[in-house]
């Protein structure tokens, strides 16, 4: 209606506003007010009025009151309602509902799922099947299920943390639509268009043809992301993508390998901005050391930038031979290698004293980079020194010149002739030689090849059995032109060319640039190619180590992702999510955008299709709020009319004691009137418990303890339908003092230590839960607090809380669980019951034995054999406790690795322990029984 979230379930009702103007000109007249006369006859006739007297009009405002009125009464009539639920209309055809579920839809993930729950709840109620599609998995296999599978189904579904192509979904989808015929499509859209998106439109009108179509879509805000984070000299900038406009700002945070914060830079908005910037002015041994960038408050993998060593800013020193660079500055070898590097590394020139003493200061700095451009011969100190660097994870790169023409040293990658060669000079023969190619198992694979740089002196390198696979770049002539090789954890390259313009004007070209980001970039890696004759022509190729979810959090690889390439710089995939991969003391970084990447809204405009928005809110009929308006409204008009016509003063004057009388009766009858709410909580509470099965936990009034302890058991609804047939209904919160406990066949009860102890009409209504049929499983939650030696466990908070709960119970004799008890085999075959610890002792009833002749009269023996009461201390609910993401809640301890499925498992058996009873004790005496058998 108009934009807002209202609808009228009888809208024709509204005509009757037409009629407003009408009931205006019938109440404008109202009888003239009585006035009281004295009766002496004389007094009467000099008052007798000697023309006609007219009627008075009604107030204005009285009237206005009095339509206000009917008005109200007229919209309550057409039943008013707020936040109406939008999907397709009823029908019975099937329902599929396709699922945005890439990176982009993981910023309102919730809202989506709940979106869709209520599509689906919607279809369960008219019995229609539904088709759950997620368009990030073209290979799904897409069926119509039943409404509480589809539940499970949907519940299990998370976003990715890649770009989704949804074109590549519509074969599937025409295919089920040919076999399934008729049916209504409900595309739960994120809005989001990375890229071909006006394709997937074009096709999805061709393939659903004249079926109906909803599109969920607005109502959320646009998701956000980070591209192209750049170490620049000064600071670190990262560019912040959105695909809507209007003003908006926020935060990006800086963050180290462990976790932990670094810095924060702010970012703005303008109101046609679809990208803005955000900088971090740090040092640049900080900025070196962040991982990664997220923006606060955006829970998607596509508001993380991770970065590895290629993004530190190298602190590179370059020391030169040659005595020119002083007296010639802009014609130095010092003068180009700044230049170059300068965009993406901060240089530190050795420009006073002699070389050596500048590779020293430089190795006492502990610098990652050293250029040599042209330095002759080391002492052997310094060469073991150098040597020992490389060896750790230094990075020399090395010029030539006419000192290291006449040298011999073994700081270079291959070994060198004595002398330079001279290519077109009056006294050879050999013409200048241009670039021919760059080696494809080489830092400089896929650059392009310069056809205008030109080499006019060069030093050779002398030709052996590995030179070509040290070879990164070649002359026409197939002489190298660079070459190198990783030693231990380090890189030793040459340039058989100077870094001035004197042998070639490579210096002066862009690709020099390049080059030289390269080799940066490959440096801090154990390896890599062109390392040697090892490598050969293979590609080498890295592992994940730990990837992003949808949301943006870090976990361990999925069994789809492959290693990838060691060069890898482009977006993530499928097959190569974003997160870290290689080693972990230096990992590439693989994004879920690239650098060029850009997000805009996707128009579907185009589609011939209903649109229906997201809302967060609840239906709610307003026709309740407009009738106790309106009835309001009738009672002031009647208070007004009477105070206008004396109707009190009368009433007071002449029936004072009635009118007090009445009045009093009536105000003790609406103090007294008893109240429905509760009668009817209690059908309700009683029609929610019985429809469907559903486990049951105990309030006990502290927020942080019942909201991880209902996570909890929602958890375990979850694992129970994904894991065994029972498909139950959401947990339940129970108070003993009030409610019927006799609905749910097992109760979690939390042990708050210092909790006052429960009225005894609460131990009343658990005592006689216990007796007919019912087991609680109390849990103190503090096996970890247990001090240590015989009986430490007992002496916790949480146990002498309990303690004093089951002082007034009936509780039998209890034991641990024995290893032949049926609890360990119900479901899973287990040996213990771990939780958030694993520490912890569960106890149970006390199996009576065979010559036990009062095991009839033990107390709380009703059903069917299995222990009324189950005691553990290991935190139970907070190892099932999960966020709605899907990620856990709280931590575990000691941490095992399958220790949380172990507890799941453990809630699976306690569950259908207590709903099956001891079907399984015949399995458990099962030996005894063939043995008698055998007899």
């Amino acid at each position: 209606m108009a934009g807002l979230p209202l609808t009228f379930a009888e809208p024709l009702l509204l005509l009757g506003l037409l009629s407003l103007p009408v009931l205006w000109w019938l109440l404008r007249v109202m009888p003239p007010r009585p006035r009281r006369v004295e009766f002496p006859p004389t007094r009467l006739l000099f008052d007798i009025a000697p023309k006609e007297e007219t009627p008075s009009r009604t107030p204005w405002w009285l009237t206005a009151l009095r339509l206000l009125a009917a008005t109200l009464v007229i919209l309550a009539a057409a039943g008013p309602i707020w936040n109406p639920q939008t999907g397709p209309a009823g029908s019975r055809a099937p329902l599929v509902i396709l699922l945005d579920d890439g990176w982009s839809a993981a910023a309102s993930w919730e809202v989506r799922i709940k979106a869709a729950d209520e599509l689906i709840a919607n279809a369960d109620n008219d019995r229609r099947g539904i088709a759950l599609v997620p368009l990030s998995e073209p290979a799904r296999d897409i069926t119509i299920m039943p409404g509480g599978t589809a539940r499970v189904a949907l519940r299990q579904l998370a976003p990715k943390p890649y770009s989704i192509e949804r074109v590549e979904t519509l074969p599937a989808i025409e295919r089920f639509l040919k076999s399934t015929g008729d049916c209504e499509i409900a595309w739960l859209s994120d809005g989001i268009d990375t890229g071909r998106g006006t394709d997937f439109l074009e096709g999805l009108g061709k393939t659903i043809g004249d079926r109906a179509l909803t599109v969920f879509e607005g109502g959320i805000p646009s998701p956000l992301a980070l591209v192209a984070a750049e170490n620049a000299a000064a600071k670190m900038t990262v560019k912040v993508l959105r695909a809507d406009g209007g003003i908006a700002a926020g935060v990006v945070r800086a963050i180290d390998p462990k976790g932990s914060p670094i810095g924060e830079a702010r970012y703005t908005f303008a109101p046609q901005d679809r990208e803005t910037e955000a900088a971090f002015d740090l040092p640049v041994e900080l900025r070196n050391d962040i991982a990664r960038l997220e923006i606060a408050g955006e829970r998607s993998a596509g508001a993380v930038q991770l970065l590895d060593k290629r993004w530190r800013r190298r602190a590179i020193g370059i020391v030169s031979g040659s005595t020119n660079d002083t007296a010639q500055p802009l014609l130095a070898s010092t003068f180009y290698l700044t230049r170059a590097l300068a965009p993406f590394a901060d240089v530190r020139l050795g420009d006073r004293g002699a070389p050596q003493q500048a590779i020293t200061q430089f190795l006492d700095q502990k610098l990652p980079m050293m250029v040599l451009a042209d330095v002759g011969t080391l002492s052997p100190e310094i060469r073991e020194r150098i040597s020992a660097w490389i060896e750790q994870g230094g990075v020399l790169v090395r010029f030539a010149g006419p000192r290291l023409a006449q040298a011999d040293d073994d700081l270079v990658p291959v070994k060198l002739r004595r002398g330079g060669r001279s290519l077109g000079g009056s006294l050879t023969w050999e013409k200048p030689q241009h670039l021919a190619s760059f080696a494809a198992d080489g830092p400089f694979a896929a650059l392009p090849v310069p056809k205008d740089i030109t080499v006019n002196r060069q030093v050779l390198a002398e030709p052996d059995a590995v030179l070509a696979t040290k070879s990164w770049a070649s002359l026409e002539d197939g002489t190298p032109l660079v070459t190198g090789e990783h030693r231990g954890k380090g890189l030793v390259s040459l340039f058989h060319v100077s870094a001035d313009m004197r042998w070639s004007d490579l210096p002066m070209s862009g690709t020099f640039v390049e080059m030289l980001r390269r080799i940066v970039d490959n440096s801090g890696y154990t390896s890599g190619p062109g390392a040697g004759a090892a490598s050969e022509a293979s590609v080498e190729t890295v592992a994940p180590l730990r990837t992003l979810d949808g949301f943006g959090a870090f976990g361990p690889p999925p069994s789809s992702a492959k290693p990838l390439p060691a060069d890898f710089r482009d977006r993530a995939t499928s097959e190569h999510p974003p997160g870290f991969y290689g080693p972990a003391d230096g990992p590439l970084a693989v994004n879920t955008l690239a650098a060029a990447d850009r997000i805009a809204l996707l128009d579907t405009s185009a589609l011939r299709a209903r649109r229906a928005s997201y809302t967060n809110a609840e239906p709610r009929d307003l026709r309740g709020i407009l009738l106790s308006s309106s009835l309001a409204l009738f009672l002031i008009d009647a208070i007004i009319v009477a105070l206008l016509g004396a109707g009190f003063a009368a009433l007071l004057r002449r029936r004072a004691a009635p009118a007090a009388l009445a009045f009093a009766l009536l105000l003790s009858s609406m103090l007294s009137a008893p109240s429905p709410s509760r009668a009817d909580n209690d059908d309700d509470f009683a029609i929610k418990a019985v429809t469907q099965t559903r486990l049951a936990y105990v309030v006990t009034g502290n927020a942080d303890v019942d909201s991880i302890v209902k996570a909890g058991m929602a958890g375990l609804t979850l694992f129970l339908a994904q894991r065994t047939a029972l498909e139950a209904g959401d947990p339940v919160g129970v108070d003993p003092a009030r409610d019927e406990l006799a609905f749910f066949p097992l109760i979690y009860w939390p042990v708050v230590p210092g909790a006052p102890k429960p009225p005894q009409d609460a131990i009343n209504r658990i005592d006689a839960y216990m007796k007919q049929g019912g087991t609680v499983v109390f849990d103190t939650r503090d096996a970890i607090e247990a001090p240590p030696g015989e009986g430490g466990a007992s002496q916790t908070p949480g146990m002498l809380a309990l303690r004093n709960i089951l002082s007034s119970l009936d509780v039998p004799e209890l034991e641990p669980v024995p290893r032949e008890h049926v609890l360990t085999k119900t479901f899973y075959l287990l040996r213990d019951f771990p939780g958030r610890f694993n520490t912890g002792q569960t106890w149970v009833e006390t199996l009576p034995r065979d010559d036990d002749d009062e095991a009839a009269s033990r107390p709380a023996r009703g059903g069917d054999g299995v222990s009324p009461i189950i005691i553990t201390s290991n935190d139970l609910a907070g190892a099932w406790a999960i966020r709605p993401d899907g990620q856990p809640m709280l931590p575990l301890s000691p941490g095992e690795p399958r220790q949380r499925e172990f507890s799941f498992r453990a809630g699976v058996n306690i569950v259908m322990y207590t709903l099956t009873g001891n079907y399984k004790a015949d399995l458990v005496h099962a030996p005894a029984l063939i043995e008698r058998l055998g007899q």
